[in-house]
């Protein structure tokens, strides 16, 4: 006879303990961050990325009042790092920033990955753009894409040039302008840039795609020459160098870019949150300084424009490493 009681006494603590679950979470994201945020870079210390991510991280916490800290989870080209935050809970609290060689190079390449570059994570914002040049020895006689196609349609199969390791972007962005040129040369894939640019200035090769970063130091002193640039517009730091699509090359448009991103999942609130910050971080004269002096451009894309580039990009890839047959190392 008491069933009836029972029962409304049941649904009133039913209903008692969705709200205190409702509020409890709402708590939670209007009190983000209460703790430590890591900043996942799948790269050692003390390159580019690293760097870069260590001049937003602080501005970040500043922003945020809690502490950013940048854990470095290096290997398996970059897959180690961004299958960690891939698996991480989605509060906020674990993030990852990494090139695109996590979100549409090696997924364009590699069967078997430990995460889905569009599944498993959701942008919080593109911080940065770096260009990829085309390199020359300053004793081959090309200065520029006219003479390049010129050269190598007059000798196939004789010229080759270098990257700084296959399926990179440098290898990546090569491929693009070749096919684009309608003309041919042999790749010769190595181990970092360094080696690379080495060679190139030794004469061991006479061609190579770089980054304007790496690239700056050895133009400037007149150990290489640039001819083209594969951006979509020229490059700050190099403004007397043209594009490939002024030059009547559009297809080849291709940078080297840096994404902050999340596991998915985020609480509207927190991704809000978040992006705000990171946004405000590549804003502030110091971080924009900081980037410059890496050779780097800072500049924020936000959320929404940075998951519609990776899904745009991300089949792009795929159709020039197919027709390249780019494969993993």
């Amino acid at each position: 006879m008491h069933t009836p009681l029972l029962r409304t006494l049941g649904l009133v603590a039913l209903g008692a303990s969705s709200s205190f679950g409702f509020s409890a979470a709402a708590l939670a994201e209007d009190s983000f961050p209460s703790r430590p945020i890591t900043i996942v870079v799948p790269f050692p210390p003390g390159g580019g990325g690293d760097v870069q991510t260590r001049l937003v991280a602080q501005k970040m916490g500043e922003k945020l009042g809690q502490t950013v800290i940048v854990d470095n989870k290096p290997g398996a080209g970059t897959a180690i790092g961004a299958a960690f935050v891939a698996n991480a809970k989605p509060d906020g609290y674990t993030l990852l920033m990494s090139s695109a060689s996590t979100y549409t190079l090696n997924p364009a390449i590699r069967k078997s990955l430990p995460y889905d570059p569009i599944k498993s994570f959701e942008p919080i914002g593109i911080i940065s753009r770096v260009g990829l040049v085309l390199l020359v020895n300053p004793k081959v006689p090309v200065n520029n894409l006219k003479e390049l196609v010129a050269t190598a349609k007059g000798a196939p199969d004789k010229y080759s040039y270098a990257s700084f390791g296959a399926g990179t972007s440098s290898h990546f962005a090569a491929e693009m302008a070749l096919q684009a040129m309608g003309i041919r040369l042999m790749h010769v894939p190595y181990k970092g840039s360094g080696p690379a640019m080495t060679d190139l200035i030794g004469g061991q090769v006479p061609f190579s795609f770089d980054t304007v970063t790496a690239a700056l130091p050895q133009i400037k002193a007149g150990k290489v020459k640039a001819i083209a640039i594969t951006t979509a517009k020229r490059s700050p730091l190099l403004p007397e160098v043209p594009t490939f699509a002024e030059s009547g090359y559009p297809a080849a448009v291709l940078d080297s870019w840096g994404m902050v991103a999340a596991p998915r999942g985020l609480p509207p609130a927190v991704h809000a949150k978040l992006e705000k910050a990171l946004a405000d971080s590549i804003a502030d004269p110091a971080v924009r300084k900081g980037f410059a002096e890496q050779g780097v451009e800072a500049s924020f894309v936000d959320s929404a424009k940075a998951a519609a580039q990776l899904e745009a990009e991300l089949p792009l890839m795929r159709a020039v490493a197919e027709r390249a047959n780019i494969q993993p190392e």
